[in-house]
């Protein structure tokens, strides 16, 4: 990524009014609208451009938003730009998927329902993304070979069986990366194939050469499997070309190669982030075994020296939001929502329950006050001082207990964005 991200997101951060303790507590704002993950093109995204994201975003009323991209953060810089523009302060972060060995062979599901010791980990308020050290830099390195060599395999297998079956489509992994470039509008070197990604550009290949009348039974010939999905549907189509090929034990899986949960936790703090755990509840059914009960969540990521998780209120009913929320609030763990909006759906950028049920004001405040503790983190680390956690992903000491901390980096953080949004008002950075 060019220099200038770093001058446009980070210098902006740094010139935010944080004065250590000094700042009064008594600045905290009333709640605003926050969401702490979503994910930008060319990542796999329910949104066309960054603009798009961030049009819908002002005209929604949302006040934080964080974006959590795996692996590239060059799209970081017209984000941090764009929200500049709109009054909307900018969290940014990673996601990574690493591999815990000894809950693999025990069978215990993490928050990936269909691959036990699979772990998605978040990093919050991530500083780094524009200069990252050696260490960072050789981590993501892995990373992006690993899951480039992967992606590639996989494609070469698709195409092998829709040729088998009658439908050749000419793809592999350059030319799949070449239709996330020209949808985006994206430079190549900004593009990581996800597996979404693949399957997206195979349904489209397939609708492209099969005539209408014929969808149906090629496709079921394609997949050995009765299918009553629209087979002209590029986005049902994705979603069977993925669960009937492209999963563990299908004809194109490849075995994945992760980096293990100590790596994925360096990482992150390389980068300057807080380690956070996202968080399935009943978003899997049934949950899965590491977070169930919530009791146990909380045992198992504490123990992993985590302080921070997330959840994805859609996934979840109102009564199970609010059971993993208050359990991990009440532990001493900062709590973030988020939409991820990873799929061609498009839902509202606000939050909210599964079938559109509205999130309990107490859960709300919860929410605001985490996307204000990482805004903190996120300030105090872009100017080289301890944020929430450390550089060790210890969390700050000059504290006597959990709350205190929270409560302080929270009027911190609200300090924050109050600061900001007066001088994006007034244009004074």
């Amino acid at each position: 990524m060019r220099q200038s991200a770093q001058s446009d997101a980070i210098t902006m951060l740094q010139k935010l009014h944080c004065d250590g303790k000094t700042i009064d507590a008594g600045r905290a704002m009333s709640p605003l609208i926050a969401n702490s993950h979503v994910h930008l093109p060319p990542n796999f995204s329910a949104f066309d451009s960054v603009e798009q994201l961030l049009d819908q975003s002002h005209n929604q009323n949302i006040a934080v938003l964080g974006v959590s991209n795996y692996y590239d953060f060059a799209v970081y810089e017209g984000f941090a730009s764009g929200a500049r523009k709109r009054g909307i302060y900018p969290l940014f972060g990673v996601e990574i998927v690493a591999l815990v060995d000894e809950l693999v062979r025990a069978g215990v599901r993490i928050n990936d329902p269909g691959n036990p010791g699979k772990m998605y980990v978040c990093g919050k308020g991530i500083v780094h993304f524009a200069d990252p050290s050696p260490t960072a830099r050789a981590l993501l390195d892995v990373i992006r070979r690993n899951d480039s060599d992967r992606m590639r395999e996989m494609t070469c297998r698709l195409e092998k069986v829709f040729a088998e079956n009658g439908v050749p489509t000419g793809l592999d992994a350059e030319a799949i990366i070449e239709r996330v470039m020209k949808r985006h509008d994206a430079p190549r070197q900004t593009v990581w194939l996800q597996e979404r990604h693949l399957a997206q550009a195979f349904a489209e290949a397939f609708i492209e050469k099969v005539s209408p009348d014929q969808r149906v039974q090629k496709l079921n010939e394609v997949l050995g499997a009765a299918v009553t999905d629209d087979a002209s549907n590029v986005a049902k189509l994705a979603n069977v070309i993925r669960s009937q090929l492209m999963k563990a034990d299908k004809r194109a899986f490849v075995e994945e190669s992760y980096v293990n949960f100590d790596q994925a936790k360096e990482l992150i703090l390389a980068l300057g982030g807080i380690p956070c755990y996202p968080t399935l509840a009943d978003g899997a059914k049934p949950i899965c075994e590491y977070e169930h009960p919530p009791r146990k969540l909380v045992e198992n990521i504490l123990s992993s020296g985590i302080y921070c998780a997330e959840l994805i209120p859609v996934r979840n009913t109102r009564e199970k939001l609010v059971e993993y929320v208050h359990a991990l609030r009440s532990a001493g763990i900062v709590v973030l929502a988020g939409t991820e909006h990873n799929t061609p759906g498009m839902m509202r950028i606000e939050p909210a329950c599964a079938d559109g049920e509205s999130i309990p004001a107490q859960v709300k405040d919860i929410f605001w006050e985490g996307a204000c503790v990482v805004a903190a983190h996120q300030a105090l680390a872009a100017r080289s001082e301890c944020g929430y956690v450390n550089s060790n992903g210890d969390r700050s000491p000059d504290f006597s207990d959990d709350e205190e901390r929270i409560c302080w980096f929270a009027a911190l953080g609200a300090g924050v964005i109050a600061d900001y949004q007066k001088r994006m008002c007034d244009d004074s950075i």
